[in-house]
């Protein structure tokens, strides 16, 4: 469906990234803003990024 255009380095980074984000909902501050972690998270697992496809970035998939 979408090209793979996020590398396994990037996609490591994406996924604690959103797992760090998304504990700002359940543990510390609580805040809101946390939810913003769903977009690395989902960008890490789907291994793409329609921000990179739209200017036509790769960061090392094949």
């Amino acid at each position: 469906m979408f090209a793979t255009n996020v590398g396994s380095a990037d996609r490591v980074l994406r996924i604690i990234l959103g797992i760090g984000l998304l504990s700002l909902v359940f543990i510390g501050p609580q805040t809101p803003w946390g939810w913003l972690g769903l977009v690395p998270l989902f960008t890490g697992l789907m291994r793409t990024c329609p921000l990179y496809s739209v200017f036509g970035w790769n960061s090392g998939a094949r």
